[in-house]
């Protein structure tokens, strides 16, 4: 795992996004050479069209799923997939440039564009045949310590989201009382654990016992496997570094308080600010002929009122008004009381379903954004009533409100559409994630995968 302002990547994930655009560094190059031997391309140009077709092409593998911190595809899904990301960024990028006002366009740059649209694919469909074998090569070694329900659970999400990771193991405790580990997965105890873990090759150890009586952990031993290089991780670290989540099972108050993250400063929260009101005016201006539409619609199905305006918590638990294109009927709600949204809402009109599928009915919430009671990323904000009623559920809920909530989140590209108690702990779970670890690189990259979540309509209701 690498840590890239403070939020925790796979190192095979960071490698694919360095590879992707290596091709596109590589035509820069190529293309500056021919432009000092004569081809009659502005230096400008080039440098700016390779760098808009970097970005677009970063955009289009997100939405592709390229980024995922887990997958089933195969090498010839993986494959396909990277051609298409090709025959889309290419010409997305070449119009974007076209609109930009300082250029002006030649044949020679359109061929030099195409040329390296060829080597690109090449070198992608080469990426695609050997990914399989690239994960294999930066494969982990994980020595579990535990047997117990909690190295269970650990395994199951290796197995789920990590390929690159291998258990060596599982090392009882000597005062654990539950083995949930099949037999022949347990190791023997005649060695210590330092000599287990330096015979194994380990590079990492999890801590993974339920009980942490005197005895339960060998503190010297875990010592002397972090002095011989050997990374040790309690749960809680594990799964927020594997899994991109703070497991609520896992977590105790005293790892919030004295572990890192959870910072709020003057600099953070000035730079987030500017980023949202650019972001918010950008996408405002940009999404007008949408939220136009979108309001005539509304009209000719169900008439007036075209937005819907209702109390939400928002930061230090402060109420507000958040703003969204209506897509249930007037009378959703006729008895007053408040009611979880579900699949299939019969409540949903026509319009409304074709609206929150493709998230229009988010976009009033911008405004939201100026103003300042919202953020463009952040926890989602959720209604008093449920909220009261969470705080009371789930432990540390109220810990999401340290920070403005958001148009998207995390949670909002990490989990499926949720109206449960039970969704909600899941959902916290990434909240408490995005809390920890926010910065200004999280923010972009929760946008970048916000627009996969946008174009195919996954985890609408």
């Amino acid at each position: 795992m690498i840590r890239i302002f403070n939020h925790w990547m796979r190192a095979r994930v960071v490698g694919q996004m360095l590879f992707d655009l290596s091709f596109v560094i590589v035509g820069l190059i190529i293309a500056i050479m021919w432009v000092g031997h004569g081809l009659p391309v502005n230096f400008r140009q080039v440098v700016v069209y390779g760098g808009l077709l970097g970005i677009v092409m970063l955009l289009v593998n997100a939405w592709l799923g390229f980024y995922e911190r887990h997958h089933n595809r195969n090498v010839s899904e993986t494959r396909a997939r990277a051609v298409l990301s090709l025959y889309l960024a290419v010409p997305l990028a070449y119009a974007i440039f076209a609109l930009l006002p300082m250029t002006s366009l030649n044949k020679e740059f359109v061929q030099l564009s195409a040329m390296s649209a060829i080597f690109g694919m090449l070198v992608t469909r080469v990426s695609a045949t050997h990914s399989a074998n690239a994960s294999k090569a930066i494969s982990r070694r994980i020595l579990v310590f535990g047997t117990g329900m909690r190295a269970l659970d650990v395994k199951r999400a290796l197995n789920k989201s990590d390929p690159a990771a291998e258990i060596v193991g599982f090392f009882p405790s000597p005062v654990e009382e539950e083995h949930a580990i099949p037999s022949d997965l347990v190791l023997s105890r005649t060695t210590s654990l330092t000599d287990t873990a330096k015979q194994l090759k380990a590079d990492e150890i999890v801590v993974a016992i339920t009980e942490r009586r005197g005895g339960a952990m060998p503190l010297r031993e875990l010592l002397d496997c972090k002095l011989h290089g050997i990374k040790v991780l309690d749960l809680a670290s594990h799964f927020e570094q594997t899994l991109g989540q703070i497991r609520l099972d896992s977590l105790y108050a005293g790892w919030l308080i004295f572990g890192d993250g959870f910072q709020q400063g003057t600099l953070r929260t000035v730079v987030k600010r500017l980023f949202d009101i650019v972001c918010a005016l950008i996408l405002i201006t940009l999404a007008l002929p949408v939220m136009l539409i979108a309001t005539l619609a509304i009209v000719i199905e169900n008439g007036f009122p075209i937005l819907y305006r209702q109390e939400r918590v928002g930061l230090n638990g402060r109420l507000f008004k958040v703003i969204k294109f209506r897509s249930m009927r007037n009378d959703a709600e006729k008895d007053g009381k408040p009611v979880w949204a579900k699949a299939k809402d019969d409540r949903v009109t026509k319009v409304g379903r074709i609206i929150r599928k493709i998230r229009v009915d988010e976009l009033p919430q911008l405004f939201s954004v100026l103003k300042g009671d919202m953020s463009l990323v952040g926890p989602r904000p959720e209604r008093p009533f449920f909220v009261d009623q969470l705080t009371k559920e789930i432990p540390f809920y109220a810990v999401r409100h340290s920070v403005k909530p958001g148009v998207t989140g995390w949670a909002q590209v990490r989990y499926h559409y949720g109206a449960t108690v039970e969704d909600s702990a899941e959902k916290l779970q990434y909240d408490l994630y995005y809390v920890k670890n926010h910065s200004l690189f999280l923010d972009l990259l929760v946008l970048f995968e916000t627009v996969g979540v946008v174009l195919t309509g996954k985890g609408a209701q």
